[in-house]
């Protein structure tokens, strides 16, 4: 048994996301992101149970396990009740401990994912929040939504919202001791340190990249290249 596999160990998702698997192949049959992506949860999961560090760790490194979306399909078919979502999310975790999810495009894609995500929830309170979202950084979300984000406050308030304002209601102002307990949360649950590790390993990617981490940070959220779907020429 490897030095990694013994890591996998530790996390409560592997233990839950891995018992009999027989290879069966019904994950990748129900799994949304195996129709697009060149994925395959059953292969994941069969490289894992060999327990060899050299295949966990090119795993790690890999485009693989970021393809999958968490919808946890998986586990509802399963004939053993296996959840290749949940050893994803253990390969997840392991490789942004261990700095390797720098390796591959779609990994890199966490540091602007983390940065974003959770600095909403820091200092806003929401996860996604109308005054950090721009139309530039997603073009996909329509001229209709790009004329809300121009008009968010008059718009919000009409459909009874109370936008950036104390008291009740949707997108209300969060008060700054509940900000505050959120950090705590964070600090408490291993969140902060994450974050920290995650932009430790980011910016020497970015350093290594020739890059500043300004434009490591618009490079990653923004680039895709070819070959990660399964109806595009490798």
């Amino acid at each position: 048994m490897g030095k990694l596999y013994d890591e996998l160990c530790k996390d409560y998702r592997f233990k839950e996301g891995l018992h009999t698997c027989i290879n069966c192949g019904t994950c990748t049959a129900i799994c949304p992101a195996a129709e697009f992506y060149r994925y395959d949860p059953r292969k994941i999961v069969d490289t894992v149970q060999r327990k060899d560090d050299a295949e966990i760790e090119a795993l790690l490194k890999s485009e693989t396990i970021w393809y999958c979306g968490e919808c946890m399909s998986c586990v509802t078919r399963c004939p053993r009740k296996n959840g290749a979502g949940l050893v994803i999310m253990a390969l997840r975790n392991l490789s942004a401990k261990l700095g390797y999810f720098t390796c591959s495009e779609k990994g890199r894609q966490l540091y602007p994912l983390t940065k974003a995500l959770n600095g909403n929830v820091l200092n806003l309170g929401y996860c996604v929040h109308a005054a950090t979202f721009s139309y530039e950084d997603h073009p996909e979300s329509g001229p209709v939504f790009e004329w809300v984000l121009n008009h968010k406050e008059d718009v919000y308030n009409r459909l009874g919202a109370n936008y950036g304002q104390e008291g009740p209601g949707a997108m209300r102002k969060i008060p700054q001791e509940d900000l505050d307990e959120l950090k705590a949360i964070y600090d408490e649950t291993g969140g902060t340190e994450r974050m920290e590790t995650v932009e430790k390993y980011s910016l020497e990617k970015a350093k290594e990249m020739g890059m500043t981490p300004e434009e490591y940070l618009k490079y990653t959220f923004s680039h895709c290249s070819p070959g990660h779907f399964n109806n595009e020429e490798v």
